[in-house]
Formats: C-alpha cells, structure tokens, sequence
C-alpha cells in the first residue's frame, strides 16, 4: 500500500508511484502546510516554467488547520485563469483537443473542499488513461505506519528528489526555447504524450524501484 497526498494534478513521479501499489492510502488528515503541491502544479509555457495556484481560504488557526477541512476560495476566479494558461501552453501540442472535453469541466465546478479538487483531478486523469486506483482515505494522523510505503515527502514542491534528474526525456512545448523540464504535472505528459502516458509512467517507476534498491543496498 502505498500513502501519499492527493495533490492537484498530480506530478509525473507522484502519478507514476500511484500506479505502482495495489491500493493508495491517501493521506487527508495531517495539518495543511503552504507552499505544497496540495495546491499548486507545475506546466511548461513559452515563457519557463508555469506555476498555478488553487486559491484557498485562509484562517487564523497558526498553521492547525488540516488538510481535509482546508477550503477553496471561489472569491477569484482561478479556474478560468488556469484553462486559459493549459489553453495557451498546450492548444497546438498533440492530445490537447482530444482530452479537452473531458478535463475542461472541473475547471467549470466548484469545490468546497481542497481535497475534493484534488481527488476529482485524479480520477479525471485515471479515468482518461483507463487506470484502476483503489483507495482509501486516512481518518487520522499517524507518523508511521508498518504496512505502507511512505510517500508523503512528495507534497514538497520546493524540494524535489534528486531522481527526477534521471527522467528519460519526452518532448515538450517549447523545447526549442527551454531544457527539457522533468516532473511538471501530469497534465503536461498527458497533452504531449497521449496515451503513451502508461508506457512513460511505467519507466518512471520502474526507475524509482531501481534506484530505491541501489540506495537500500
């Protein structure tokens, strides 16, 4: 089992570990933290690397407050700002109009929770790339746990792990202007790779388990 957060639009490397258990035990009962990928994702655009941010309301709880009860803020229109920077980024990349219909709507919804965002964008990926993910969700903090890998070091979107660095390279948008960019979110494979996705994902963790066991070792 693995345990990790659900995040919005998660990473590459996050949705590749998703994939790699046989249940994802998500992890919603821990304090919400700023300056994490709960709430945040990361798109290659012509001028760099893009950041988009989920507006959330914030409260006077020093820091208390958890990430289940954390509430989206609808007072700024964020969603329209979002789908128009994926339009501009990704209109002319190669799956953008095949996927738009089916993404484009929870960019439409409003969300109370945060969590309910984030869990609604991973379905939506799951369900495009006909992947099966059975989860639960915690119902309290535990620090450690004896039955499950311990992912949740991949909310830090400030400190990404060093393997990234060894990501195979696929083509992006704007590869002419830019390196390539490894771990964006997995909207930025989607729309270039389409359903190659899996095959990607795949590597990714096959990488992972290889390098876990070389550090093990």
């Amino acid at each position: 089992m693995q345990l990790i957060h659900p995040t919005y639009f998660p990473s590459i490397l996050s949705y590749a570990l998703l994939t790699s258990g046989d249940k994802i035990l998500f992890e919603i009962s821990d304090f919400y933290e700023k300056q994490t990928y709960r709430n945040r994702l990361y798109i290659q655009s012509a001028n760099g690397k893009q950041m988009l941010s989920v507006q959330v309301k914030h409260t006077h709880t020093d820091g208390k407050q958890l990430y289940k009860d954390v509430q989206v803020s609808n007072d700024f229109d964020w969603q329209k700002l979002h789908w128009r920077s994926l339009e501009t980024a990704y209109r002319t990349s190669p799956y953008f109009e095949y996927y738009e219909d089916d993404i484009r709507p929870l960019f439409d919804k409003r969300f109370k929770f945060l969590v309910d965002l984030n869990l609604e964008s991973i379905q939506t990926i799951n369900d495009l790339l006909e992947l099966e993910m059975p989860f639960e969700l915690t119902d309290h903090y535990q620090k450690d746990y004896d039955n499950a890998v311990d992912l949740r070091f991949l909310k830090n979107a400030k400190k990404e792990p060093e393997i990234i660095h060894k990501f195979p390279q696929y083509t992006q948008m704007f590869l002419d202007r830019h390196t390539f960019m490894p771990n964006l979110s997995i909207l930025d494979l989607l729309f270039m790779e389409g359903p190659n996705t899996v095959s990607y994902l795949d590597q990714i963790k096959n990488l992972w388990q290889t390098e876990t066991v070389n550090i093990s070792s």
